[in-house]
């Protein structure tokens, strides 16, 4: 995500030089390669345009302290500026009625379904909301039955009404069907339609203005580029809707979309959809996404995502167990699960500052946990609580029954090892400090 205009930005910054002050002169060829860097980046003319002279009359006659260069100072006024562009400021989506509406739009194949299922998932295990999934796609019987599977997934009711083919009519049952049962979250997912369609346009405005929902959504797949800001100007116009959500950031995508979008049809970006795992949803932060493209990573992101999986129970017990050498492979099998749990792998590695550069031409399987968690469901119960019983044979045995070899048995073992002493090392470091502190 961002990668080839993280990379150019950061060329075009060493392009400036001088002292003490940025000068029409030493400026006109750094951003006269930051423009080209947004429009590479698929970013529409006239917003790259307007977005260099605003930095330029920005940082022309800045005076540079002398613990800082002319690049770093320019770094910060586009950082800046990269905000404001996105919106300046994260936008909160609006889930006050009884019950709040969620109105879905957008193209065929942007990810609707998927971002409902996610959306759900969201509000109900981080805002303690009880969702109703409503399927008004009445043309793509694929669609609904997605819906069911994503709702099976998640533990979210989906309303349907098989042959009904009037989705007016079937969002509003699915409202009255929340109001009886205490649904507080009504998400109705729509049929992808073209903004050139005028039948299928009509039949999303009817449905928006017979419900007249809390907030209307327009998902769109950030890897269209420039065609996303024309396709979602075309649907604002027509539905004025509250919020863009930008779906598949996670491919190989140029950004230009999500630089667009909010200068042109003026409504914020509300979320991000980084993958296909239920968890895979960000609320969309303008400063941490300008960082993220200059390369500052994301440490607040990636707290944040450790905070939703962290129990404070179960760290003080695992506390204990690393105090008393007594971690075993059904912790380090948790910990897996926890982290596995946040998300992308590359995702989060990007949000380290400088790690998503070193990683860039790196690939990061998802499944790189899985000959790991093989090996550890290959043990008895007994092994795993106590690894010192891992002799020759036993080894031989979970090799065999993991598919993989004695040696990548071996080197597990002695890499738990090795993570078991350091953590019991950290531990006690952290004991005496405290100690320390209480003379």
């Amino acid at each position: 995500m961002f990668e080839n205009l993280g990379e150019r930005l950061e060329r075009s910054f060493k392009i400036l030089k001088g002292e003490g002050k940025i000068t029409e002169i030493n400026v006109a060829e750094t951003l006269k390669d930051v423009r080209k860097a947004l429009l590479d980046a698929d970013v529409n003319y006239k917003i790259a345009k307007t977005f260099t002279e605003t930095v330029k009359e920005k940082a022309l006659g800045q005076n540079v302290l002398t613990a800082v260069k002319p690049s770093q100072l320019m770094v910060k006024i586009v950082h800046d500026e990269l905000a404001t562009l996105m919106g300046g400021s994260s936008v909160e989506i609006n889930i006050k009625g009884n019950p709040a509406v969620i109105l879905m739009s957008g193209l065929q194949g942007s990810g609707k379904t998927t971002f409902s299922g996610k959306l759900a998932f969201m509000l109900k295990t981080k805002k303690n909301k009880k969702p109703l999934l409503v399927a008004c796609d009445v043309y793509r019987p694929a669609a609904i039955e997605q819906l069911r599977v994503l709702g099976t997934q998640i533990d979210v009711p989906v309303y349907t009404e098989e042959g009904n083919k009037n989705p007016v009519a079937i969002a509003q049952n699915a409202i009255n069907e929340a109001k009886s049962k205490n649904y507080d979250v009504v998400i109705i997912d729509t049929a992808g339609r073209l903004a050139v369609d005028e039948q299928m346009m009509n039949e999303i405005a009817a449905i928006k203005n017979t419900i007249q929902p809390q907030e209307t959504l327009f998902v769109v797949d950030s890897m269209t580029g420039q065609d996303a800001v024309n396709t979602a100007k075309e649907f604002n116009d027509r539905l004025d809707f509250d919020g863009v959500v930008l779906t598949k950031l996670d491919g190989d995508t140029r950004g230009g979309a999500a630089l667009s979008i909010r200068s042109v049809v003026n409504k914020p970006i509300k979320f991000i959809g980084t993958g296909e795992k239920m968890e895979a949803i960000d609320v969309f932060y303008p400063e941490r996404m300008a960082d993220r493209i200059l390369g500052m990573g994301d440490i607040v992101s990636l707290v944040e995502r450790a905070q939703e999986q962290f129990d404070e129970e179960e760290a003080k017990r695992l506390q204990k167990k690393i105090a008393k050498n007594q971690f075993d492979f059904n912790d380090f099998l948790g910990q897996i699960q926890q982290i596995k749990k946040m998300g992308n792998l590359k995702d989060l590695a990007s949000m380290i500052p400088g790690v998503g550069k070193a990683l860039k031409d790196v690939e990061i399987d998802d499944d790189a946990f899985k000959g790991i968690e093989a090996i550890i469901y290959s043990m008895t119960q007994e092994e795993r609580t106590n690894p010192s019983i891992l002799n020759g044979s036993r080894r031989q045995r979970i090799a065999k029954g993991s598919g993989t070899t004695i040696q990548e048995v071996n080197r597990l073992l002695k890499q738990f090892e090795d993570t078991r002493k350091m953590m019991r090392m950290v531990t006690q470091n952290q004991g005496k400090f405290k100690l320390g502190m209480r003379k």
